[in-house]
């Protein structure tokens, strides 16, 4: 059972970011459907997310999952997968 944390004024700031962009995004389609809306967020948020705090952990891939809420294997598999280096 996972416990439920308590908003920061931090997490309303990005909240409210994803919010401003999905909104400027769904204002450039016009009359465009989209699709796959969850998918390309996701793209566009994983990867400089999980650098940022690798970065800031020195790369510590225990700590580093540990902020990120994953498990440290699936930490490894993204690490791979998006090819992130240390340097």
């Amino acid at each position: 059972m996972t416990s439920k944390k308590t908003q920061t004024p931090a997490d309303h700031a990005l909240c409210t970011h994803v919010t401003n962009t999905l909104t400027n995004y769904f204002e450039t389609l016009q009359d465009e459907v989209p699709s796959d809306v969850y998918q390309m967020v996701i793209s566009q948020v994983e990867r400089p997310m999980i650098e940022f705090v690798l970065h800031k952990t020195e790369f510590n891939q225990t700590r580093s999952a540990e902020i990120l809420g994953i498990n440290r294997n699936t930490l490894r598999k993204k690490i791979q997968q998006y090819k992130i280096t240390q340097a």
